[in-house]
């Protein structure tokens, strides 16, 4: 029984990057202590297709409105298997705490068959120091 356990645990670790290939962003959520005004987080969106696609990154409060964060780059093509950094800079606008969504979405090219517009969203929380 004992050697069933092993092997399974063998498995589960062998194929969990197969599993992260489809993640098209990482981290999902987090915590950012800051003592300015804003606070910063860096997303890697990935692509986990053979083909290139469009992505954009925006910014959402709780109730996915959007926030007037700064994103660089906000816009970009994303090869295929690729992924690459984006900072996302997000103002506390008065508060001690604020909750975001940072999401990620790609865009199809118009001359593609399929128009699906796909979007993943982390959930991130800014606390400011004194």
């Amino acid at each position: 029984m004992r050697t069933i356990g092993y092997l399974a645990a063998a498995l589960a670790f062998a194929l969990s990057p197969i599993a992260a290939t489809s993640q098209s962003m990482t981290p999902m959520r987090g915590e950012v202590r800051s003592f300015t005004d804003a606070f910063a987080v860096r997303v890697f969106p990935g692509n986990p297709y053979d083909q290139r696609i469009r992505v954009e990154v925006h910014v959402y409060d709780q109730d996915f409105r959007p926030v007037d964060a700064k994103i660089t780059p906000s816009t970009f093509l994303l090869a295929g298997q690729a992924s690459r950094p984006v900072l996302v800079v997000v103002p506390f606008d008065g508060a001690n705490e604020r909750k975001v969504r940072i999401c990620t979405e790609s865009i199809p090219f118009p001359s593609e068959q399929t128009q699906i517009r796909a979007q993943i969203c982390g959930k991130f929380f800014g606390h400011r120091r004194s």
